[in-house]
């Protein structure tokens, strides 16, 4: 078990792999990695990875002020695009099907540093792997070193619940559409 709270599900070779954030965040950084099987086609996990535009998918009575995010996929979401939100960050790449990137806002990265995200998903024999990984500026004062190290531990437990949610309504609606890997029920068919 990691006790840095920095690695929860990866695997080395996942840990070693580069991602789409890695060059958004300049000099000395640290990485947190979150990953996870699903039992579902990587479409329709995009899909679900994609309404983190509109709801965070953890302890919602913490990270979205008691509304509960949707248990369906709205149909309509607006396109992805570079600027739009993302959680806490905002779009800075995206490939349909394969990965978002995020990075933090200016406002937010002047009281915890730099940070950027990529959520990534690989096809896996009988779905996909959803593997997530966080980017963060390393070192400086003390205060945000201590900060950052309790941000890690909270990111491990609301992006473990997030993970497990997504995991769990990708699965369902998967189990709903036996055969079609790529059909995206509640919404348009096709990934984006």
């Amino acid at each position: 078990m990691d006790l840095s709270g920095k690695v929860w599900g990866a695997t080395r070779p996942e840990r070693a792999a580069p991602y789409p954030c890695d060059p958004l965040v300049a000099g000395p950084a640290e990485a947190w990695f979150r990953a996870v099987d699903v039992a579902a086609p990587p479409g329709l996990v995009f899909r679900w990875v994609r309404q983190l535009t509109i709801a965070p998918y953890s302890y919602d009575w913490i990270d979205f002020r008691g509304q509960r995010s949707p248990r369906t996929l709205v149909p309509g979401l607006p396109e992805l695009a570079p600027g739009q939100p993302f959680l806490v960050f905002e779009i800075a790449g995206f490939e349909t099907g394969a990965h978002v990137t995020g990075v933090l806002p200016a406002r937010l990265a002047e009281r915890h540093g730099q940070m950027a995200v990529s959520y990534t998903l690989s096809p896996r024999a009988g779905g996909c792997r959803l593997v997530v990984k966080v980017v963060t500026e390393a070192g400086g004062p003390l205060p945000r070193r201590l900060r950052r190290r309790l941000l890690a531990w909270g990111d491990l437990v609301m992006m473990r619940k997030q993970l497990l949610t997504l995991k769990k309504l990708a699965e369902r609606d998967a189990r709903r559409q036996p055969g079609s890997a790529g059909a995206v029920p509640g919404g348009d068919s096709s990934p984006s």
